[in-house]
């Protein structure tokens, strides 16, 4: 498959994009030929260092922000012709009974209420292009709740449900929404998180953002509505 040719021309914008998935997604995008609009809570041009990257600082979790973010990147590049949203978090590590409020309002801001207001935001230009490719990072704890990340689990879980009712919604004008399922991803982060764990297991970023990159070009333009589980040897 040449991704390169199939995102050329292509404008992509990215939530979470200097993350440790999101930079190898960004990185992908560009290596593929994209222009890329890279959203983060603090982020600069410099962040990546190529000349089809911009910068696009914002806090997901602010409606207006997200509606002002979204109207500079289609004022810079006239549209947006995919969203990988990557952004989000993790909490977790106690019982539903023992896991207090705070974590869940930070869960669902982080999770799903994000996700919320950049497919708010998104989703119009790309029915008024007649076209579009969307992408997220959901968690296979969305599909298969575990113990101790209950509250985890519901926003990614929540998460799902807002992508394929975007599929369902949009099916008849050529936009595309797919969720991908990963278990535990090799980033440096979650290897602080969990040093104990067998790493060698774990997804490695750039094989998500290979897949992140396919849905969105036009080799996957009759994938839609899908959630992907990718767990590796963790299955």
């Amino acid at each position: 498959m040449n991704v390169v040719a199939n995102l050329a021309e292509q404008v992509v914008l990215i939530t979470g994009a200097k993350g440790g998935l999101g930079s190898a997604v960004t990185r992908a995008c560009l290596d593929a030929g994209a222009s890329v609009a890279g959203t983060s809570r603090s982020i600069v041009d410099a962040d990546f260092a190529r000349p089809r990257f911009t910068a696009f600082p914002v806090d997901l979790s602010d409606s207006a922000a997200v509606a002002r973010m979204t109207e500079a990147v289609v004022a810079k590049f006239g549209r947006i012709d995919a969203l990988i949203h990557v952004a989000g978090g993790f909490a977790g590590g106690k019982p539903l009974h023992e896991t207090d409020e705070a974590t869940w309002e930070s869960m669902m801001n982080v999770n799903a209420r994000a996700a919320f207001h950049i497919l708010h935001a998104v989703i119009p230009h790309m029915r008024q292009a007649g076209k579009g490719r969307i992408a997220a990072i959901g968690s296979r704890a969305g599909v298969q709740p575990t113990a101790n990340i209950a509250v985890y689990g519901a926003s990614k879980a929540a998460l799902v449900s807002l992508v394929q009712t975007v599929a369902l919604e949009n099916r008849d004008l050529g936009i595309t929404a797919n969720v991908i399922l990963p278990g535990t991803i090799d980033t440096k982060v979650n290897r602080q998180f969990d040093a104990t764990a067998g790493n060698s297991t774990w997804i490695a970023p750039e094989r998500l953002a290979a897949l992140a990159v396919f849905l969105i070009s036009g080799d996957a333009a009759q994938i839609t509505g899908a959630a992907i589980p990718v767990y590796g040897a963790q299955l």
